[in-house]
């Protein structure tokens, strides 16, 4: 029976611990014929990112043994910086990229005494995005290069699985150079072509990119080739059928959608000229997503199930489905396994993997088999009907420009506790970051750590999120800072002249572009009474010169300004309109963020602090763009958590809070 509290004060069985302690994060699920690959990080583990198989007959088991060096492996790339897919397999063999000391190594899974074999050299190269080609025996990979001065180079390289370019990077050879970004390496089932994506500086690679095949040479180098998909599309995600058809996505009719290109080819029978025989044409039109932006390297939103169908993912309003589409004529059909993929699609001869969620389940790794979904891997136990879950509502409302924004929207709930029938919750509006990401609805403990302790939470999809076609994510451009800062605060309005908040305990919170977005409404509106920037941008200009190559020309694209000089930066920055801040602000921040350095939350704490407004900063020494140590994830929630307790004078169920400093704050 559950008992009456104040909204905001519950004890809650989510806590810090739950999340950084009892739950891994999934990724790079991959299928090896009847073996099943994936990465856990484990931030029990300083973060470590493990690969784990689940052979045929059940097993499960992390299969790397320590490197030469007695160093456990860190399954990591920082191409680009956000890293992705850093290993691959096939037929046994894996490559993986190490982040302890940044090189390559192969793995026979069939002769383990062998152990990791280097396959490149120590030193500021970084490798991703990894295709085994076993009959050359090499393996393509993306390599940004800083050894010298200046942006790194980016090209993609075709490394010997012998080991013989481990110590002398000779025997390397560079396949594709000359553009600023190359990714994608995909290699067709009779070995015959590659398919490749390209694209230049100012373009992001979800704004306009190229997507090109062409011949192999026996060393791995390019012969004839041909550009399939480019002038201005955004494509992404070539994969071969079985008959060495090559499909990919891309944005040409306002969604991104499937294309299949023909006319191939068969084995040893290439001929000059070749390449006026393909024909590219639409597989599935429709007004759906079949894709995500590409801040990492390997996204798999689908793949070839058998010789006549792709098993697929897809977005509607937000929403995703898994279906199958029919190579020949587009046909799609919709599994209803109750799971929404999250972005990781794979199979294997007929074989169905994929990492997946619903309302009531947290992440897990799925096998879909004769109609029905088979748990292999989950990222946490929780029995969700026993501690209460807040259900996700789909919600939409007007914002500015006669525009219409989106969310989900998750109530308070709790198995023990109810709040006053003469009390409304506070609300904590949340903004993902990208900003070209998305929130997606499911069970997520970070949403749940919230709500079970009688907060409302809002997840706001803003113009520029994905999953809700091309016009709705380009809406942003030009307008960041503006947009989706307004869209944030109209939809904290929405629930207030709704009546299903407490319209003075609003909070805004926001990681990364997200906290720029969280910034910038506390700048643009009263609405407020509380707000959170997590490693958030605060002066664009600054930004601009000191950011990473990958994103380096984005923020003037998203601002809408010529150059880092122009004006444009400091009117869209949070840190130039401190006058216009009204309410309480915490920043948490690491401190060897290399995508938002730590001086961007310094220079607004020190603005904050010295107008005389509530503020308080938390710089995590160690952590980069994100928290990786358990530790710190756990008391960044802590300190969130107590600084909301705090601001809006609430009383407190945790038996130990952490009392953040909060400089200027009059009780």
């Amino acid at each position: 029976m559950s008992t009456t509290a104040p909204f905001g004060t519950w004890p809650s069985p989510i806590t810090p611990g739950t999340i950084t302690t009892r739950t891994v994060r999934l990724s790079q699920v991959r299928v090896d014929g009847a073996d099943t690959y994936w990465v856990e990080q484990r931030a029990s583990q300083a973060g470590r990112n493990v690969l784990l198989r689940r052979s045929g007959d059940g097993s499960v088991g992390e299969i790397l043994p320590l490197t030469p060096s007695d160093e456990l492996v860190d399954v990591r790339t920082r191409v680009h910086e956000y890293g992705g897919h850093a290993y691959a397999v096939d037929s046994g063999i894996v490559v993986v990229s190490h982040a302890g000391d940044g090189r390559l190594y192969r793995y026979d899974v069939a002769h383990r005494m062998r152990g990791l074999v280097p396959l490149t050299i120590y030193g500021d190269v970084r490798h991703g995005d990894l295709e085994i080609d076993t009959a050359r025996g090499l393996v393509y990979a993306v390599r940004e290069d800083h050894r010298g001065r200046g942006e790194a180079v980016n090209s993609l390289v075709a490394i010997p699985l012998d080991g013989s370019a481990a110590r002398d990077d000779a025997p390397v050879t560079t396949v594709v150079s000359g553009t600023d970004f190359v990714t994608s390496p995909t290699l067709s089932p009779d070995g015959e072509h590659l398919a490749w994506i390209t694209w230049n500086h100012p373009s992001m690679p979800w704004e306009s990119t190229t997507m090109h095949v062409g011949d192999l040479l026996s060393d791995g180098g390019i012969g004839e080739q041909a550009v399939i998909d480019g002038g201005g599309n955004a494509v992404s995600e070539p994969r071969w059928t079985e008959e060495c058809e090559l499909v990919h996505i891309s944005n040409a009719s306002g969604f991104s959608n499937l294309y299949r290109t023909e006319g191939f080819p068969r084995r040893g029978t290439n001929h000059e000229g070749w390449t006026a025989d393909l024909r590219t044409r639409p597989l599935h039109p429709a007004e759906a997503t079949f894709t995500s932006p590409a801040w990492v390297l390997g996204p798999h939103h689908y793949d070839v199930l058998d010789g006549e169908h792709l098993i697929a993912s897809w977005a509607r309003d937000g929403v995703w489905h898994l279906g199958t589409i029919r190579l020949s004529n587009g046909e799609l059909e919709e599994w209803n396994v109750g799971w929404q993929p999250l972005g990781n699609v794979a199979s294997s001869a007929g074989r169905v993997v994929l990492l997946a969620n619903n309302e009531m389940e947290l992440p897990a790794i799925v096998e879909v088999r004769d109609g029905g979904v088979e748990v292999l891997r989950g990222s946490g136990e929780f029995a969700a009907e026993a501690i209460g879950v807040s259900l996700p509502t789909p919600v939409a409302w007007p914002t500015t420009g006669g525009a219409t924004a989106h969310g989900f929207f998750y109530p308070p709930a709790s198995a023990i506790r109810t709040g006053p029938a003469d009390e409304l919750p506070p609300l904590i509006v949340n903004v993902h970051g990208g900003p070209t990401a998305a929130a997606r609805p499911g069970y997520d403990l970070n949403i749940q750590y919230w709500t079970s302790r009688g907060f409302a939470y809002l997840d706001v999809n803003y113009r520029g999120s994905t999953g809700y076609g091309t016009d709705y994510r380009r809406a942003l451009d030009g307008h960041w800072g503006v947009y989706d800062a307004d869209d944030v605060i109209a939809g904290a309005r929405f629930l207030a002249d709704s009546g299903e908040v407490d319209r003075a305990r609003i909070a805004v919170r926001g990681a990364s572009a997200g906290g720029f977005t969280a910034l910038a409404a506390l700048t643009r509106s009263t609405v407020f009474s509380a707000g959170t920037s997590l490693y958030g941008v605060a002066d664009l200009a600054r930004l601009t010169r000191t950011t990473h190559k990958f994103e380096s020309r984005y923020i003037g694209a998203l601002a809408g300004a010529r150059d880092a000089d122009d004006p444009i930066l400091a009117e869209r920055s949070p840190l130039h309109h401190i006058d216009d801040i009204h309410a309480p602000l915490l920043l948490l921040q690491g401190s060897e963020d290399p995508i938002v350095p730590a001086d961007q939350a310094t220079a607004m704490y020190e603005a904050v602090r010295a107008k005389g407004l509530p503020v308080a900063l938390e710089v995590f020494q160690g952590e980069g763009h994100g928290l990786r140590l358990a530790s710190n994830i756990h008391r960044a929630l802590r300190t969130e958590l107590s600084f909301y307790t705090r601001v809006w004078g609430m009383a407190s169920s945790e038996e130990d809070p952490v009392l953040v400093q909060v400089e200027n704050l009059a009780h």
